[in-house]
């Protein structure tokens, strides 16, 4: 029983892309965040019917990411929760780890 439904939930999924793809977006609005200039790479996002969202790099206009609303909604939520948030920099060739060690130790000495 459960291969048959997720073999249904796998079909609606592929008929949504499909039909998400097929949209001619030509006439969309992008939007960027505020406060970049033209010339600077930047994410660009376009309202699309039903909730879903259009995205693309303003240096690559061509390559566009479609998604429905709720993949839309889920990668929010998620950003919010931090759950894509990057380890910070490693500081003078070391590795992320030995960056946060050393700066927990400075400030363990302040």
């Amino acid at each position: 029983m459960a291969d048959a439904e997720d073999m249904a939930v796998k079909a609606r999924k592929e008929r949504e892309r499909d039909e998400l793809y097929a949209l001619d977006i030509s006439g969309v609005e992008w939007q960027s965040a505020p406060g970049t200039e033209e010339h600077e790479e930047r994410v660009e996002i376009a309202s699309l019917p039903e909730g879903a969202v259009a995205m693309r790099s303003s240096l690559d206009p061509g390559t566009v990411l479609r998604y429905t609303e709720a993949e839309w909604r889920a990668f929010v939520l998620g950003a919010r929760d931090g759950e894509f948030d990057l380890e910070p920099a490693p500081h003078n060739g070391g590795t992320a780890t030995e960056g946060a060690e050393t700066t927990e130790a400075v400030e363990a000495t302040e």
